[in-house]
């Protein structure tokens, strides 16, 4: 008995908690305003947690679950009624406090008679939404109806198409998987936007450093083509070279963000050595970068990395490529692998690395897959080494050139060491 009165005590603690949390959010936004002129405060916001907590109690020591919610209704109107009062007066329309006070009084019942460690997470999770106000504001300003449209697509696509694709190999080689296909190509995107998010919330045009950054969180190549054919026209190469080699850099860490979100365990065959090449490629492009100039910088615009168009192409390059690793490892073992990978990873490092680690551990052991992934790695940043060569001048490819060739070098003498000591 007692062992329950104290879990009851301790859930109201919760109970409490969520309400004075949310209520010190509310509190502070509203601190400027004379005292008893608002609706809710952090005392008030306090006591509807607990009255939810205490009103859930007694519904299910009375054993009539419809206490529950003939009081929410009840504490609803109440709060409704006095927001309303307040909103005459201020001329304010604004319904967030009305909601966020039912939201505490709800999470205040489900902490005593349901999941304590949910509530305490909805009232984290509801006061860390207030508190980002105006910066959801200021975002929402900024978002184009382009990127609104391609999010509510993908949006629609992900929740209605991807749970009907069937998760299993459709092909005779077994390498074609429509739910894994569509899965990466989404997680792909998830990525890139949300440094694309990041970067629109703060502002994204201020310069080339950032614009070519961003680009490369959505491709890398093309932000080395576009810099290729503004070092022709507009000169100014080497800043321009060393940007190219920063996006490189990010490049890698986009590909090391989805190897630990996919498959943790293959970042340690790969890890060392990519993450030396990055080094390099970072260091060398910063160097390159602030070498004084006297032109002036020139932009690159960042692309929306949730256009539906791009998307699907890169999920049919993918299947493509899934396709053909099956068909080669199931001809050529191993080295057929490697082969469809580096020939992959020329057009696409994403789709490579993609393609690598859905092969199944029994098909293939792990140092064969990480080795994939860097063969992959390398040659993409070949790759670009040759498109700036064959569209920019050679004050532009000439030292990305030599930048690449070094960072691939330091990076295979990194993972000579790595076998050694392995």
């Amino acid at each position: 008995m007692k062992a329950a009165m104290d879990t009851l005590i301790a859930r109201f603690g919760i109970a409490l908690s969520v309400g004075l949390l949310v209520g010190l959010e509310r509190g502070w936004q509203e601190r400027q305003a004379p005292a008893g002129s608002r609706t809710a405060g952090i005392r008030t916001f306090g006591i509807s947690g607990l009255l939810g907590g205490v009103l859930a109690a007694i519904a299910d020591a009375l054993q009539y679950p419809m206490v529950f919610p003939i009081a929410f209704l009840a504490f609803a109107a109440t709060l409704g009624v006095f927001k309303l009062r307040e909103a005459r007066s201020d001329s304010n329309y604004s319904v967030t406090t009305v909601m966020a006070g039912l939201g505490v009084f709800a999470l205040g019942g489900l902490a005593v008679t349901g999941d304590a460690q949910a509530a305490a997470a909805g009232g984290a999770a509801l006061a860390a939404t207030l508190a980002t106000r105006d910066v959801l504001h200021s975002f929402l300003k900024r978002l184009t109806w382009v990127e609104l449209r391609s999010a509510l697509v993908l949006a629609v696509m992900t929740a209605v198409i991807l749970p009907i694709l069937p998760n299993q190999a459709v092909d005779p080689w077994g390498g074609l998987n429509p739910w894994k296909v569509w899965f990466f190509t989404v997680l792909t995107a998830s990525l890139s936007f949300l440094g694309y998010i990041a970067v629109r919330m703060l502002g994204a045009r201020k310069g080339l450093i950032v614009s070519a950054i961003a680009g490369s969180l959505v491709s890398s190549t093309a932000v080395t083509m576009v810099l290729a054919r503004t070092a022709r026209l507009a000169g100014g190469s080497l800043p321009l070279a060393g940007a190219a080699a920063l996006g490189a850099a990010v490049s890698i860490l986009r590909v090391m963000a989805l190897i630990l979100v996919i498959d943790p365990g293959a970042i340690v065959p790969v890890g060392p050595t990519v993450s030396m090449a990055a080094i390099l490629f970072a260091g060398c492009g910063l160097a390159m970068f602030y070498w004084p100039q006297d032109k002036p910088l020139t932009q690159v615009p960042a692309s929306n990395p949730f256009e539906i168009g791009p998307l699907l192409i890169f999920a049919a390059i993918f299947a493509a490529a899934a396709v053909a690793s099956a068909v080669m490892v199931s001809q050529f073992g191993s080295v057929g692998f490697l082969a469809t990978v580096a020939l992959t990873g020329t057009v696409d490092v994403d789709v490579a690395v993609l393609s690598a680690l859905q092969t199944p551990r029994d098909v293939l052991p792990l140092d064969v897959i990480g080795r994939a992934i860097l063969i992959a790695a390398a040659a993409n940043a070949l790759c670009r080494a040759g498109i700036a060569a064959a569209v920019g001048p050679l004050s532009y490819s000439i030292p990305l050139a030599v930048v690449t060739v070094v960072a691939v070098a330091a990076a295979y003498a990194a993972y000579a060491a790595a076998a050694l000591i392995w």
